[in-house]
């Protein structure tokens, strides 16, 4: 059972594509949700997830997996980058690298046993933008996992009492995009009163001016 009206949604899509003018590139489609009545400055009321949508966001995330022997191998097919042990000590040494990593890098996947060893040298940089990386065992089947963050997105509330998220592209069917939304909407039960602490809901292309949506 969606959480939100999911055709009243898709109405609201509808009408941000209209409104938004003809780009020369493709526009994501833009979920703008302003929480109340939370106090973010204590940190059990921030929020720092990941969220798969059901049809994905219209680009794939970018995985980068960092893990030793066996899983490494296995990585490499699947990953678009993989680091060892070595690579971890290589970066250490330049903020400036991990910092393009983490830029260039959506998610991060690492053998459980090198956590210490990337909390040490990858999480004062890692760790500020909510990109820890995901602990997995040596043994652990990697492909469902990076698939499924292929198609996710981080939701996070840290400074603003708001979330800003990609939920699709403007190419992609409106009540697609609607239900990667109501994904979004299932993620902030697990942390907040829905719809009590919906103060505001918005959705607007990349260039385009927000329309404002009552999703229930």
């Amino acid at each position: 059972m969606p959480i939100i009206n999911i055709e009243k949604f898709a109405q609201a899509v509808e009408e941000a594509k209209k409104l938004a003018r003809p780009r020369k590139f493709k526009q994501s489609v833009e979920l703008i949700i302003k929480l109340k009545d939370i106090d973010i400055r204590k940190p059990e009321n921030r929020l720092n997830t990941i969220v798969e949508l059901p049809h994905g966001s219209g680009k794939e995330a970018k995985v980068c997996v960092i893990a030793q022997g066996d899983l490494a191998l296995k990585a490499r097919e699947l990953a678009d980058m993989v680091l060892t042990r070595e690579d971890v000590l290589k970066y250490g040494s330049s903020r400036r690298s991990i910092r393009k990593l983490a830029k260039t890098y959506d998610f991060f996947v690492a053998q459980a046993d090198l956590m210490p060893l990337i909390g040490r040298y990858f999480g004062p940089l890692l760790a500020p933008r909510g990109k820890m990386p995901m602990p997995v065992p040596p043994n652990a089947d990697l492909k469902p996992i990076i698939g499924r963050l292929r198609r996710s997105i981080r939701i996070r509330v840290r400074s603003q009492p708001q979330v800003m998220c990609r939920i699709g592209t403007e190419d992609m069917d409106s009540k697609a995009i609607a239900e990667n939304a109501n994904a979004v909407f299932e993620a902030l039960t697990q942390k907040y009163k829905i719809p009590y602490n919906i103060e505001k809901v918005y959705v607007k292309l990349t260039m385009g001016p927000a329309v404002k949506v009552d999703p229930w």
